[in-house]
């Protein structure tokens, strides 16, 4: 399994910002190895967002997010205290969900 995720929630006046890190390869598929060998395909390619218990994001990727990626958005109507849960899971069947709180 995957590293934990580094989540960054803070509240903003009325709306949350929320930056998530996100440990994992992401191989194209298309690199090749120092013997000339092509790497294999390991990417995430389905991200969910619950705040508060409602899902606010539900989204796809493919290979052309980098290595590690950073994703940050903003959600309005959270509040100081709610539950962030993101998950992930990979084209190899690996899954990660991690949570933070809100701060204010």
């Amino acid at each position: 399994m995957a590293d934990p995720m580094k989540i960054r929630a803070q509240m903003k006046g009325d709306t949350a910002e929320i930056r998530v890190l996100m440990s994992h390869p992401m191989e194209t598929g298309q690199r090749k190895d120092n013997a000339g060998n092509t790497v294999p395909a390991h990417y995430i390619q389905s991200i969910t967002v619950d705040v508060g218990g409602k899902r606010v994001i539900q989204g796809q990727t493919a290979t052309s997010v980098s290595r590690n990626p950073v994703f940050g958005f903003r959600v309005k109507g959270a509040k100081a205290g709610d539950k962030v849960v993101i998950h992930w899971e990979d084209n190899k069947g690996d899954k990660r969900t991690d949570e933070a709180t809100i701060a204010a």
